[in-house]
């Protein structure tokens, strides 16, 4: 299997060439996790629902130089991985450096949310929660609708070797707190449930 590592540029590694090359049906996405290329299929209304939810909140919250990204892929240099999470913030400066060719680092990235598919629990909770901690992102919003304690909304810190620190966890119908630079009371109270809206 082929990996991307943190000097590999399209044409000197197979697998970021062929992933940049993917003719990727519309909604869909492509990733690159454990050596592989794997299709995303599009993901549902309540998934949009939350990601809009989320995005908007976030984008009242942070200053004119950084902004949310729904597609935007972020390379795990250290692991090989390339992952599209559902949204991302990331500063201008990152979006505008030299390496326009190439999906950004996931060390630029100053928050990243994932929303859980049924399909992609496992993915989500596992891979690419030691996948961001490895790509050293500061802070990651797990919002879990498949949650087998409830639906709830994680807020993963402190990313140190492959593993973060801290987390918190609150469910549905409560704020989720989102520390500086930030400084964020997430309100998911209106964010759909697994028995809500399937």
């Amino acid at each position: 299997m082929e990996t991307v590592s943190g000097g590999d540029t399209p044409d000197s590694n197979p697998l970021l060439r062929a992933w940049q090359e993917l003719d990727v049906p519309e909604g869909w996405r492509a990733e690159i996790i454990d050596g592989e290329i794997r299709l995303m299929t599009p993901p549902s209304r309540p998934h949009n629902f939350i990601a809009a939810k989320v995005s908007r909140a976030l984008l009242r919250s942070i200053p004119e130089t950084w902004d949310v990204y729904q597609t935007l892929g972020l390379r795990i240099d250290s692991l090989g991985d390339l992952y599209v999470p559902d949204l991302v913030v990331i500063p201008d400066s990152a979006m505008l450096d030299d390496g326009a060719d190439l999906p950004c680092s996931a060390e630029d990235a100053l928050l990243v949310v994932e929303i859980v598919s049924k399909s992609n629990g496992d993915r989500d909770r596992r891979t690419k929660l030691r996948g961001y901690a490895h790509g050293l992102v500061p802070l990651y919003l797990l919002v879990d609708r498949w949650a087998e304690e409830g639906p709830s909304v994680t807020l993963y810190e402190d990313p140190e070797n492959g593993r973060y620190r801290r987390h918190t966890t609150v469910p549905f119908g409560a704020k989720a707190s989102l520390p500086s630079p930030f400084g964020l009371e997430l309100d998911t109270s209106d964010f759909p449930d697994a028995k809500q809206w399937k």
